[in-house]
């Protein structure tokens, strides 16, 4: 039989292993269970983030309307929420805040066509320099998406056609050569808009990059892919130099483009001003995570 001052000891040690347990937030005076939820989806909602690769901005009427070859191209992939990206950043995250409220947490059912005119308006109402289609596509429509721009259809606003792949080994190749860095955020007073050299060869190449992209996901090229990636950056800083660089960003986007450019295949920034810049590779690049695809 246990001394009374034993059992005492023993009860206050197992006493404290209880409240140390995961899951249990203790202080002197209680030991209270942690609800913990059950998915990431359950903290940053269940509506997807949007991936742009090659030809960003032909989704713009004053870039599209310029462009001698119609239609100009660029491709958005659906990414499942697996975890918070950072905001101002090319994940397309302001427009995915306006359909977590819009609609409830979580993409409604329906035809997608109509979910991004209504997301496209909910967004950009009393805008004067609206968000572009491809940011509302990017979330609604799985997979991988090419999304063709003419001036022609819809002011260019939204593209005359999309082209889709939902291809599981297709996609399980790009998650896999597709690796993101983290850079930096947009700063506030960033307007990527200050100066527009609108020369129409520019903007051709700039529409012809999306294609190449495309298609070189399609054929599972890493070349092809690497270099779509290159040539958009190009064609970013010839038609607005502010992409890349602006007197508000104190990091030299250049100089570390060029640096992973040179020592990979291919890079792209995820956005204007920075945000993630994306190195296509087979091998692993330090300090980079990879993405899941939804399709």
């Amino acid at each position: 039989m246990l001394s009374g001052k034993l059992e005492s000891e023993l009860y206050m040690i197992d006493s404290w292993e209880e409240s140390h347990l995961p899951g249990t937030v203790s202080d002197e005076h209680s030991s209270v269970a942690r609800v913990s939820p059950q998915d990431i989806t359950d903290v940053i909602g269940k509506v997807p983030y949007r991936m742009a690769l090659a030809g960003g901005w032909i989704d713009q009427p004053f870039i599209s309307r310029l462009n001698p070859n119609p239609p100009g191209s660029m491709v958005v992939v659906s990414l499942k929420p697996d975890f918070h990206f950072m905001d101002r950043s090319g994940m397309a995250a302001s427009t995915r805040k306006v359909a977590l409220r819009l609609w409830g947490g979580s993409l409604p059912e329906g035809d997608p066509w109509q979910l991004i005119h209504e997301l496209y308006a909910e967004e950009n109402k009393d805008l004067p320099e609206p968000s572009g289609s491809q940011d509302m596509i990017g979330l609604v429509y799985p997979g991988v998406n090419r999304l063709d721009y003419d001036y022609k259809f819809e002011g260019g606003y939204f593209p005359a056609h999309i082209e889709s792949c939902r291809n599981e080994q297709v996609v399980r190749w790009l998650e896999k050569v597709i690796h993101f860095l983290p850079v930096i955020q947009r700063p506030t007073g960033y307007n990527p808009l200050g100066i527009k050299n609108l020369d129409p060869q520019w903007i051709r190449r700039l529409g012809q990059t999306g294609k190449d992209c495309y298609n070189a996901i399609l054929t599972q090229d890493i070349e092809r892919l690497a270099a779509s990636f290159n040539e958009c950056m190009i064609c970013w800083e010839r038609i607005l130099p502010y992409t890349v660089w602006h007197p508000t960003i104190t990091l030299d986007l250049k100089a570390l483009l060029g640096y992973y450019q040179f020592r990979y295949p291919g890079a792209m920034y995820s956005g204007s001003g920075g945000g993630y810049l994306m190195v296509v590779s087979q091998d692993p690049v330090p300090g980079a995570f990879q993405v899941r695809v939804r399709y």
